[in-house]
This record gives structure tokens, C-alpha cells and sequence, in this order.
């Protein structure tokens, strides 16, 4: 506990100015231009940088480069980015949030189970994305205005979206991009979607919006597809800017035969599904590659910078490193991390067995491509004690002992007369995320019970976080103009008897020149199982990888040996001792994405 203190008071924020945007305003903005309001919209002209903590190293430097994967909430992700990335990136996709007001959830089973049961599989829940109006737009709002930031004048971003927000959505790159910058609106169309019935024509298609820095800048290479089947075209040709038909020496007009296309804006590509026996990770909402594979060919170069920063399943991650393309990761997921994580060791020890190059997509390099299968993986903030804001809540309203506000917009629940407000989990509260609160506070309420009862509070209000700045109480009653009762409690300080979880317990030992690895208890997954220790009868089914660092230098894990058994087949657990050993690490992590780690002495 000292030392997770220790972390937090060595993480105070400092201050990263965010360019200004064009044509700007909040009070006034300009005659005729377009600006999308809701109620408490908030300028964001600067944020809190915050260190990030090498954890892992996967893999060597290419032409001194490591890609990057990131734990954490992708807005102080992308703010600790800026010092040395501002400007650099050349393509940016992200898969955000849609306002679905759905709970996606993931099936997890028991390994090397052929059938499952009650007691060999659970849905565990991965993320929500549920959300008031106002909240998710302020959300996206600030997210993309650092995505414009870190984007290079050459670089282009595309938002992946459905009908609930596109409308809203493309109002705000509007505004923070510019209309003038606008390229496309992509239809994904989705043919092999089995929909059901309705009184609406099926829903079988997304939407992708396309921005550029610069227009005119952008890096874009034209795709071409095949043809169902072949057609007979007239050659054209441009003059004077204008297409015309083109014709031979007699005078007659051309035809050729073709087989291909041009890609357009309708993209016909299938989804996933369960039966696929490829690309499935398990992972909600996962895309195909081959939707990802056309926008990286289409706006980029190989060796070109990518950053995804709701990363998921990794399949933008996954499509760079197969294309040569440079790639930067984050979730504030622990499981997508560790899918990811998972998913890019397999894709590595691929290319590298076949020994191939990445194809060179466009005729402008020179340069001969290279793959970067190497990564480093980082944690931005303590992102260490909760998998998912979704796990952190339901664990603190339970630890708390809080009853439950489903339905209220404002507050996460109630407790001895209090109402309770869960702030940002696993990094410091700051008086800028106060900002959503004090703009949805019941003001007509409170100037109700201020007339009633002038010299009482007008709401007694507990504050929860883990790690707080100064005098965040005083602020809230500050800025919201009323006389409030405003309790913090730091769990970390406060509340450090709470036990969220339980830890996970292993034995490792050397044994015949050998690490052996004599059981292992993930103690949270064995409760979702309702299991005991005294009924686990191979260990082996529970761990999802095994990773060990033969000389540990007590800081970054870098794995010698991955274990990552192919589906329905369980880790090794016996792994053969190298000549010459240091600290030994070993790494286990479970099939809830949860780790134990410890070390082992050879000797």
C-alpha cells in the first residue's frame, strides 16, 4: 500500500498546452460556422500529462523502433503522447464507443474443456457503452481534439461508427477539423449479418467517417477490388479536367475488358461470425482485417506511424504489423491488452518463420519495407488494481456496501443519506473531472432547498476515488455556486483495509534443471467459478499464458519463453533451465487476463 501511496504522489500531473484550433470559439463562435452544443460542453485547451510506466519488452528494436502498447485511459494516454508525438502520426482508426446501450460481454471457459457447463464457462463482462447524451459527446470531443494534435499534415483519421451518433459525430470533426477537411463517409456494408425481425429494414451497415489534417496533403493510394465478373467498359480519358471517351486512329470509341474496380465509398465486407475458425478472438465487437487492411493501404505508407487508442482486439495492431507499418496501442482494458498482447506474439513468431517482407502497396517508395514485430507494453497511471472501469465500479459499490442508482444520471448510488460519485478509477482525481458532475447537478433542486433551508447544505455528496488533488471537496462546492456537504474518500488512504480481490497464489520452483511450476491459484477466477482451491484438479486450465525472464533486471519484464497454448490445449508448466541464469521472472496470467507474478532463484 506504501508504495502504490508512493506512485501516486510521484505522478503529479503537469500542464500540456493543446494547440488552437481554427476558427474556434465557445462563447462566439463564428458567423456561419457550424458548432454542435450540449449542455455543459467545456473547451479543451490543455490537459495533464502523466508518466507511463515500462512494464514488458516483446521482441527487439527495428531501425530503433519499438512499438508501442498502452494500458490505460486513452485521453492521459494520448496526453503523455504529445511530448514526443505531436504531428507525427500518419493514420489514425479508431472503433470508439458507439452509444449502443449495450453491456458486451466475453465466454470464458475452462482450457482443454471440449464441452462446458455451469461450472467450466461464465460470461464475464468486458465493457459498457451505455451513455447520457452529454457525456459521450464530451467524451469524443476531447478525445479527438488530441487525435488532430498528434496527426501529421499528411495524416488522415477515420472514426468508426453506427446510426446512434454519426450525426453528432460528424458535427464535431466538423468543428475540429474543419468541414473543408472532410474526404469521405464510408459505408461498411455487412452482407452476411443475420438480422432480426423488425418493423425497420435490417440494420446491415457501418459508418466510417474520413478526415484529413490538410486536405489535398493526405496520403492516400486509390484500392482496386474484383469484379463479380468481367464487364465491358469505355476507355476515358481527362482533358481539360473533364472525363471523355477515348477513340483509336479511325475515330471509333474504345472498350476494354475488366475484371476490377475502383473502390468506392460502399465497402462490401463481411462480418464476423462465431463459426469463423480464423480471426475470432472472442473479443465483443471485433472487426475483420480485411476491413482494417484497406484503410492502412489506402492512407499510408509502410514504416508510417499508426495509432489506435481504443484498441480492442488489436486488429489495427495486428493489420500493421503484417503490413510494415509502425503502430501505437492503448485500451483502458486489461483484457484487450492482454488479447492483443497475445495476438501480436503469435503474428511475430509467424513472419518471422516464414522470413518474407511486407509487400510494397504503391510504387512511390524506394525504400524497401520491413516488418516491426517487436512491442513494448506500458501502464499509463496505477493501472493495476482494476481490469476494467466496469469491474472497478461494481467492486467499489460492493466493498462500499453502496445501494445502486441504475437510473440516475448523475450519481452512481446512495449511502447513509449521502450520494455517491465514483470518480475516474485507478489514477488521481483532478478538479477537471469534476467538470461533468457540476454541469448535471439539479440546480432547480437545489435553489429549491436553499430557500427552504438557507443555511444548510443543498446535498451531501461523497466523492470516491483512488488518489485525489488538493481540496477537490472545496472546488466542487466552489464551482457549483451552492453550499454543499462534499466527503472524499480516498480508498487508498481512507479505505486501505477494503479488500477489492483476492491475490492469486502459484508455486515455482527449479527442479532437475527445470522451472517447475507446481500449481496455480488465481483466486478471483476460481470464486467466478465457484471453485476452491482443495477441487482444482489441473491448474493448467485456468492460465491463459506463461511467461518467463531468465535475467530479470527488476523492472521490465523480457520474456524469454512464451507459452500461449493454441485453443483447447493447456500451458506447458515445465520449461528447461538455460546454462546461464540471473533473477528469474515468471509471469502467469489467467484466463480473466489477472497475473501472478513472481521471482524464482536458480540456485
Amino acid at each position: 500500500m506504501e508504495e502504490q501511496q508512493k506512485l501516486f504522489k510521484d505522478k503529479q500531473p503537469e500542464t500540456e498546452p493543446i494547440q488552437s484550433i481554427e476558427k474556434y470559439e465557445f462563447d462566439e463562435p463564428i458567423k456561419g460556422y457550424p458548432e454542435l452544443r450540449w449542455q455543459g460542453k467545456r473547451p479543451f485547451r490543455s490537459t495533464q500529462y502523466y508518466p507511463a510506466q515500462l512494464k514488458e519488452i516483446h521482441g527487439e528494436p527495428v531501425d530503433g523502433w519499438l512499438n508501442r502498447i498502452y494500458w490505460g485511459d486513452n485521453l492521459q494516454v494520448m496526453s503523455h503522447l504529445l511530448k514526443e508525438f505531436r504531428g507525427k502520426v500518419q493514420l489514425v482508426y479508431i472503433d470508439p464507443p458507439f452509444d449502443s446501450k449495450a453491456d458486451y460481454k466475453k465466454k470464458i471457459s475452462l482450457h482443454g474443456q471440449q464441452a462446458t457447463n455451469d461450472h467450466t464457462a461464465f460470461e464475464e463482462k468486458q465493457y459498457t457503452d451505455i451513455w447520457n447524451n452529454d457525456e459521450y459527446l464530451q467524451f469524443m470531443y476531447e478525445r479527438l481534439i488530441l487525435l488532430r494534435e498528434l496527426l501529421s499534415e499528411e495524416g488522415t483519421i477515420y472514426l468508426h461508427c453506427d446510426y446512434h451518433k454519426v450525426h453528432h459525430l460528424r458535427c464535431i470533426l466538423d468543428e475540429i477539423f474543419g468541414s473543408d477537411n472532410f474526404v469521405n463517409e464510408i459505408t461498411w456494408y455487412y452482407y452476411n449479418k443475420m438480422a432480426p425481425d423488425s418493423k425497420c429494414f435490417p440494420r446491415a451497415s457501418d459508418k466510417i467517417l474520413s478526415y484529413a489534417k490538410s486536405i489535398g496533403n493526405q496520403i492516400f493510394h486509390k484500392q482496386v477490388e474484383k469484379r463479380d465478373t468481367p464487364v465491358k467498359q469505355l476507355v476515358r480519358k481527362f482533358v481539360g479536367g473533364k472525363a471523355i471517351n477515348a477513340r483509336d486512329e479511325d475515330g471509333k470509341v474504345m472498350y476494354r475488358i475488366t475484371d476490377t474496380k475502383r473502390v468506392d465509398d460502399v465497402w462490401r465486407l463481411s462480418m464476423l461470425q462465431p463459426a469463423d475458425k480464423i480471426e475470432p478472438l472472442g473479443y465483443p465487437t471485433q472487426k475483420p482485417e480485411a476491413l482494417l487492411e484497406r484503410i492502412v493501404k489506402a492512407s499510408s505508407n509502410p514504416d508510417d506511424l499508426i495509432l489506435d487508442c481504443f484498441m480492442g482486439s488489436g486488429t489495427t495492431q495486428a493489420v500493421a504489423m503484417k503490413l510494415g507499418r509502425r503502430f501505437i496501442g492503448a485500451d483502458i482494458n486489461l483484457g484487450a491488452v492482454q488479447i492483443t498482447t497475445k495476438r501480436l506474439l503469435n503474428i511475430a513468431n509467424e513472419i518471422k518463420s516464414k522470413n518474407t517482407q511486407p509487400t510494397i502497396f504503391n510504387d512511390e517508395s524506394d525504400d524497401t519495407p520491413m516488418y516491426y514485430t517487436g512491442f513494448s507494453v506500458y501502464n499509463v497511471n496505477n493501472y493495476d488494481v482494476f481490469r476494467n472501469p466496469v469491474e472497478a465500479k461494481d467492486l467499489l459499490m460492493q466493498a462500499l456496501e453502496i445501494q445502486q442508482l441504475p437510473h440516475n444520471k448523475i450519481y452512481d448510488g446512495e449511502k447513509d443519506g449521502r450520494m455517491v460519485k465514483i470518480m475516474p478509477i485507478n489514477r488521481i482525481a483532478t478538479k477537471a473531472d469534476l467538470n461533468e458532475l457540476i454541469s448535471n447537478l439539479d440546480y432547480k433542486t437545489f435553489e429549491k432547498r436553499k430557500a427552504e433551508h438557507p443555511n444548510q447544505p443543498v446535498e451531501r455528496i461523497s466523492l470516491i476515488c483512488m488518489g485525489h488533488e488538493p481540496d477537490l471537496g472545496a472546488a466542487l462546492s466552489q464551482e457549483s455556486g451552492y453550499k454543499l456537504d462534499v466527503e472524499v474518500v480516498d480508498i487508498y488512504r481512507d479505505k486501505a483495509h477494503l479488500e477489492f480481490k483476492r491475490d492469486s497464489e502459484a508455486k515455482v520452483v527449479i527442479r532437475d534443471k527445470n522451472l517447475v511450476i507446481e500449481n496455480f491459484y488465481p483466486m478471483n477466477l476460481l470464486q467466478k467459478f465457484s471453485m476452491f482451491k482443495e477441487n482444482v484438479q489441473n491448474w493448467k486450465e485456468l492460465a491463459e499464458s506463461i511467461m518467463i525472464d531468465w535475467d530479470y533486471d527488476g523492472q521490465v519484464l523480457k520474456p524469454a519463453i512464451i507459452d500461449i497454448p493454441e485453443k483447447n490445449k493447456t500451458v506447458t508448466g515445465t520449461y528447461p533451465l538455460p546454462d546461464k541464469t540471473g533473477a528469474i521472472r515468471v509471469k502467469i496470467t489467467d484466463l480473466l487476463s489477472e497475473s501472478w507474478e513472481g521471482e524464482v532463484y536458480n540456485g
